[in-house]
């Protein structure tokens, strides 16, 4: 990849991996710029459309909760290329364990939005497949999907899917939390499960320096990748508004732990533009003045600068990607409204690959009470396709 370089440009913070200055600059990195060598300019107008994307699929479910269409959103806004950053460091094979926040990188990994819609609409229980995606389901308990995605990695290690050079076999997990996750006792007691067995997954904490109403400050003395040192494994921390940063940081951490390497924390220092989620007021405990320093750090608009300065792309473009971002919302809005509403009794359904006995029983007793309040038509409905399949 070709890049213009600022001239004696250094991060704020030497602690900071940063690729990419807010202004849009290249920032040389003897350790990182290798990892992103191979990325052509086909690949940072892809990325810039999944950012723009991402943003827009979050602003349209903001959207659609004010209007009563959904129950609930936890927007991703200003952590856009954290998540699509790390999102395209992952190969086919790795596994993702998300929060409830993790639009962009359900939609880099081919995840359909309008299932991340029905999910917060309360239609169902997340419908999109994680087989064929590998990107599992929302986990709203805060931080156990640490523990999910240590136990999936020590399954991957011991299927022997680790350090065999197999650029198509060797696979790793990324797990995703915030800053607030950290205080809980699942993430340390996955921090420990991953050291000691030295399982291959990369940890990646989304520090949007708020968990809720509470400032970082309040959950830690240290910044948060210091805290991989006493575990025993390494930690990194990345400008989480560099798209570029988040890319490379990933791709090391990733492979690491495809070669054997172990556990890898990184700390993606980003911000939490948006409000914890729609039942939040954030001007009840933070200043405007410091959404506004902020404001001056977007990611999207960091990569924009990035390309017309690197000529990567002209006004055409961008306003082909706007013109994308349009039809995706419209038709994200139209979806959503459309989503069926289910059965009573279809709650039942996923409970078990096969119906059980009881499970038959309970979903039995649950049709009859329904039918006593005249919903039989429908309660009986879903009891007659759940015989069906206890039948075959």
């Amino acid at each position: 990849m070709t890049v213009e370089t600022a001239a004696g440009a250094t991060p704020p913070d030497p602690e900071l991996v940063q690729l990419l200055t807010p202004e849009g600059q290249r920032v040389p990195n003897e350790r990182y710029d290798a990892l992103i060598a191979d990325i052509t300019g086909d690949d940072v107008r892809s990325m810039y459309r999944d950012l723009v994307l991402g943003r827009r699929v979050d602003g349209e479910a903001v959207a659609l909760q004010r209007q009563g269409e959904l129950g609930l959103w936890a927007s991703l806004l200003g952590q856009e290329a954290a998540q699509v950053g790390s999102a395209r460091a992952m190969r086919d094979q790795d596994h993702v364990f998300p929060t409830y926040r993790e639009h962009a990188v359900a939609l880099c990994r081919g995840v359909d939005p309008v299932s991340l819609l029905a999910l917060f609409r309360g239609v169902d229980q997340g419908s999109w497949d994680t087989v064929g995606t590998n990107f599992h389901l929302y986990t709203i308990v805060i931080g156990a999907q640490t523990l999910h995605a240590t136990g999936y990695a020590m399954g991957i290690q011991r299927d022997g899917a680790i350090g065999t050079g197999d650029l198509e076999r060797d696979a790793a997990v990324i797990a995703y939390f915030g800053d607030g996750a950290t205080s809980q006792g699942d993430v340390n007691e996955a921090f420990i499960w991953a050291s000691v067995t030295n399982a291959p997954v990369v940890f990646f904490c989304q520090n949007n320096q708020w968990a809720i109403s509470e400032p970082l400050e309040r959950q830690t003395r240290v910044p948060l990748y210091r805290r991989a040192a006493g575990f025993g494994f390494p930690g990194v921390r990345v400008d989480g508004n560099d798209v570029l940063a988040c890319l490379a940081v990933t791709r090391e951490a990733l492979q690491r732990a495809r070669d054997g390497e172990g556990p890898t924390l990184v700390e993606a220092f980003t911000y939490r533009m948006g409000a914890h989620t729609t039942t939040d007021d954030p001007t009840r405990y933070r200043l405007n003045a410091e959404l506004e320093h902020w404001k001056l750090k977007d990611p999207i608009e960091r990569v924009k600068a990035y390309m017309v300065r690197s000529d990567l792309a002209d006004q055409e473009f961008f306003d082909s990607v706007e013109r994308d971002a349009e039809e995706l919302a419209v038709h994200l809005r139209a979806a959503c409204r459309a989503l069926p509403d289910p059965t009573p009794v279809s709650i039942f359904d996923h409970v078990y690959v096969e119906p059980t006995p009881d499970l038959v029983a309970q979903r039995d007793e649950m049709t009859t009470y329904l039918d006593s309040f005249a919903l039989g038509g429908q309660a009986s409905l879903g009891r007659d396709k759940f015989a069906e399949e206890v039948a075959r």
